[in-house]
């Protein structure tokens, strides 16, 4: 087992090839929490039939990518900032937010600190409670809030914990950070798998709060990591204008940009992702739910955080079972460390699902 003491990432495909000698076109990533339907047919078709785009510059201010972003989050134009991949605009807005200390909601994706420190920000975290089922409780993280903190940055749904904040408790926590003159960045990365998205999204709240910028990107949902395609969305004149002035010119490619307006319009495919991951979502949860030695938090996103409470069993020892049979679950144990009891997989196609859900109750018994 001491080859499991080492924790991979859903991109670190390559690692494993070498590390575990297992070729990685026979891993299915369980840990990556991309759309396991891919790119649809209709996408590829039409984006082969523009790839002579690659011969010319992009337009500068990307008005029919931002009309496209419009059109399907239901937001202003004007409101859009788009950038290569959601990370370059988080790196943005963290070196452009006022000086003062920042605050993450954890335990959640790393790259937020990363970027903080990068930047010469001291982080703060507030972590929700395994007591609350990783619910987060409004007072425990609007006390925290004072005029010393310039950015609050907030994952919803969560990762690891595919928790959710409502769209009535983030209006309130922008009512506080409002008065503390707080920047609030929202990262959305997952939100598109949520059910009834347009109720929950906070993009509506960018009409009336200028201190709340929404992230989000096309590598999970829309299964096009490659392309680093984000995007971000906020009422906030002086940010809008300061981030477009620190930006590198075409920092979107031309492909990117053509990719991005197909994808955004292909309905079809994206009635399809919800409804598969919709599915998936409850029957793995209620099966995981019947199995013993195993505890599973109410999953909002397309993956779910299950812990082990059965005796003398870890994450890291499952995650070693589960890739020798081609199977790449997410070892939590750097979210949670030094608890090593707490596992993340995204749903896969059905019959990827139950060979893990198989995996997992033989690993148990």
């Amino acid at each position: 087992m001491e080859k499991s003491k080492t924790v991979f990432h859903g991109s670190d495909l390559e690692k494993i090839e070498m590390y575990y000698g297992i070729p990685k076109e026979d891993i299915i990533s369980f840990s990556a929490n991309v759309n396991p339907l891919g790119l649809s047919d209709a996408f590829r078709n039409a984006l082969a039939g523009q790839l002579d785009v690659i011969t010319s510059y992009p337009d500068r201010d990307y008005k029919k990518l931002k009309n496209a972003i419009s059109d399907y989050c239901h937001c202003n134009q004007e409101h859009v900032l788009v950038g290569n991949g959601s990370t370059e605009l988080i790196s943005l807005i963290i070196r452009l937010c006022r000086p003062g200390r920042a605050v993450v909601l954890g335990p959640t994706y790393s790259e937020y600190e990363r970027e903080l420190l990068l930047a010469g920000k001291s982080c703060t975290y507030v972590t929700t409670r395994e007591a609350d089922q990783f619910v987060l409780k409004e007072e425990s993280l609007t006390t925290c809030l004072c005029e010393e903190i310039s950015l609050l940055i907030l994952c919803n749904p969560n990762n690891p914990t595919s928790s959710l904040i409502t769209r009535k408790q983030m209006a309130h926590i922008l009512e506080v950070c409002k008065r503390f003159d707080i920047l609030v960045m929202v990262d959305e990365t997952y939100m598109e798998f949520v059910p009834d998205t347009d109720s929950v999204t906070a993009v509506s709240l960018t009409d009336s709060y200028d201190n709340l910028v929404v992230l989000r990107g096309v590598s999970k949902f829309f299964a096009a990591p490659g392309l680093r395609l984000g995007y971000a969305i906020t009422g906030n004149g002086p940010l809008l204008s300061a981030v477009s002035d620190k930006q590198n010119p075409w920092a979107v490619s031309s492909l990117a940009d053509a990719a991005g307006q197909l994808l955004f319009s292909d309905k079809e495919h994206i009635q399809k992702t919800r409804d598969l991951i919709g599915a998936e979502r409850a029957r793995m949860e209620q099966a995981l739910s019947a199995v013993d030695g195993l505890k599973t938090y109410k999953p909002y996103a397309n993956f779910i955080l299950v812990r082990i409470i059965k005796e003398g069993l870890t994450s890291s020892d499952l995650f070693d079972m589960a890739i020798r049979r081609g199977l790449m679950i997410r070892d939590c144990s750097s979210f949670f460390a030094p608890d090593s009891s707490y596992f993340r997989f995204c749903f896969m196609l059905p019959k990827d699902n139950d060979r893990l859900l198989s995996c997992i109750r033989e690993f148990l018994a």
